[in-house]
């Protein structure tokens, strides 16, 4: 793969003896696969630090360095740039003087962002160094204090009425966020891209008796941001489930739905909407679908690197199958689109079906089963193997037809994907088993199994050494030749970067277990979990806990997280 060659702040960098031409290249080529600034990604990979990039991009450009926790946020200029161009460039106004505009960027090489401020404020602008970090908490801040607060608008009841009419013609399905007719259109958009922005995973709209509250999900835990005024919450549902394609007057039964919101010309965001009827009104869950999430790249999902040496020469094999376990909201999606990315060539004819296809990729077949139509999983994969496949994905394996389809599938030739819901590796052989699968059958198809968790990853600003005591560490799963001092482990303190939650983002925690000789002379002489798992640990398989462990070692998770998520 050629790599592109380094310029800007790149390039710089390496003149000045701070970066190695290769660590800068790798950076760049990273920062473009993950979408991300060259500083972000730079900062991200711990190559340097927010303070050191900035003071060293003030030193070499000749720029004023300041630090954003010593302004005043409510000094700022109001009104001069739109705040799509502050996120979307890495840019915030600080202080107007004259016709003078002084702007807070990270990289002053970003020649385009200040051309498109200058355009756009009609001054002359004059850039300031800041750090990268300290910006993004501000432009968080900026934005949120910008968004309408629904509680305060002094509107009347006729002034919230909700039409479909800004969804007309072909586009239904579509959210235009330059739409803001009436304050509930402008308050949604505003709940849904606030949930972007913060990496939230769902959005819960949660009616009560006596209040109603929104929440998102983020890195797994739930946690409120609104509570709009409780009259409002039939306005609220009725747009969604407009914008969903859903029945507005049907509130008696749960209904499915899918919606978009359109960020720019090239980015969309897909929402999977599910109401619910409660006591006291529709429950509306929204789940975010970002189809980046497939395009990592497995390097970003968390693998030790023997486990994703197994996990890649398992993808490659021509046939077999591969099978993905974890609970709800484990990943599992993200894992098996992330392998079907790898493998997603012109020569390759790839298909899936799924309960229902939650991430949008180019090139493979995407199949949504639907059961009241007949269209099952058994149907779906029947008609696949009519279609010369060569890979497919199952989205879950249910129920023994299913299972037996899939297998022979991976017995002749294919590569077949897919998820069971099981505990651990170990566990998803003997449920097939259980399932009425043949024991022969099992052998002959499955090559590798993978289980994980979602950890949260601790915030790389405030995360701090933590003492824990020599026989906890034992007794959490550590052996004696692990604690030999040189490595700390850290806590969560919380800090404004990661909303004081001392958590930012989740890695996953993996045991990847390939099916070898010896497995499956224990699956054929009818062994069970525990059999296997002994074989797996001589093998010197990780399992979960173990797995999380070197995430504590490396210090991107917390021994906390760690037996919170691992606990069996």
């Amino acid at each position: 793969m050629t790599t592109a060659p380094i310029s800007g702040l790149a390039r710089l960098l390496v003149q000045h003896g701070r970066l190695v031409e290769a660590d800068a290249e790798a950076v760049q080529h990273s920062a473009t696969s993950n979408k991300l600034s060259f500083i972000e990604q730079l900062i991200q990979s711990r190559k340097m630090s927010a303070k050191d990039v900035a003071e060293f991009s003030s030193q070499a450009f000749g720029y004023p360095l300041l630090d954003l926790d010593k302004i005043d946020t409510g000094y700022i200029p109001v009104g001069v740039m739109d705040h799509k161009v502050m996120q979307g460039q890495r840019i915030v106004p600080l202080f107007k003087r004259g016709t003078k505009l002084f702007i807070g960027l990270s990289d002053i090489t970003n020649l385009q962002a200040m051309e498109e401020v200058r355009f756009q404020s009609g001054m002359q602008v004059e850039p300031i160094v800041v750090e990268d970090s300290k910006l993004a908490a501000l432009l968080d801040k900026l934005v949120e204090a910008s968004g309408a607060n629904l509680k305060n608008l002094e509107v009347d009841e006729a002034d919230l009425e909700i039409t479909g009419g800004d969804d007309g013609g072909d586009k239904g399905d579509t959210v235009n966020t330059d739409v803001d007719d009436a304050p509930v259109v402008k308050y949604l958009q505003k709940i849904l891209l606030d949930a972007i922005n913060g990496g939230a995973s769902d959005i819960h709209f949660e009616p009560y008796e006596k209040y109603y509250r929104i929440r998102y999900r983020q890195d797994g835990v739930l946690r409120e941001v609104a509570q709009p005024p409780l009259a409002i919450k039939e306005k609220i549902a009725s747009r969604i489930k407009v914008i969903s394609k859903l029945d507005i007057s049907e509130k008696r039964i749960p209904q499915d739905g899918r919606m978009k919101l359109v960020l720019s010309k090239t980015r969309a965001i897909d929402f999977r909407v599910s109401t619910l009827p409660t006591l006291h009104g529709e429950k509306i869950c929204m789940r975010i679908l970002d189809p980046t999430s497939a395009q990592l790249g497995i390097d970003a999902l968390g693998y030790e690197p023997e486990q994703k040496a197994a996990m890649l020469n398992a993808v490659n094999r021509p046939y077999g199958m591969v099978l993905v376990t974890g609970p709800t909201g484990s990943g599992k999606t993200v894992s098996l689109y992330t392998c079907l990315n790898i493998l997603n060539q012109p020569g390759t004819n790839i298909s899936t079906a799924e309960d229902p296809a939650e991430i949008n990729l180019p090139g493979v077949n995407q199949v949504n089963v639907n059961d009241k139509a007949g269209l099952t999983f058994p149907v779906a994969l029947k008609a696949f193997l009519r279609q010369d496949p060569d890979i497919i994905m199952v989205g879950e394996i249910r129920d023994l037809e299913t299972a037996d389809i899939a297998i022979k599938a991976a017995q002749t030739g294919h590569m077949v994907f897919s998820t069971l819901h099981t505990n651990d590796a170990p566990g998803t052989l003997t449920r097939l088993l259980n399932m009425g699968v043949a024991p022969f059958n099992v052998a002959s198809s499955v090559i590798l199994i993978t289980a994980q968790r979602l950890a949260r990853k601790l915030c790389t600003s405030c995360k701090t050494p933590v003492d824990i005591p020599h026989q906890a560490l034992l007794d959490a799963g550590f052996k004696e030749s692990d604690l030999d001092g040189s490595w700390t482990p850290y806590k969560a303190v919380g800090c404004d970067l990661c909303k004081n939650t001392g958590y930012k983002g989740r890695v996953g925690i993996y045991q990847v277990m390939p099916i070898t000789d010896e497995m499956n002379r224990i699956i054929m002489t009818n062994g069970n979990a525990i059999d296997i798992a002994d074989q797996a640990r001589r093998e010197g398989i990780n399992d979960l806990r173990q797995s999380g462990l070197v995430k504590v070692k490396h210090g991107m998770t917390s021994l906390d997280e760690v037996m919170a998520v691992t606990n069996e």
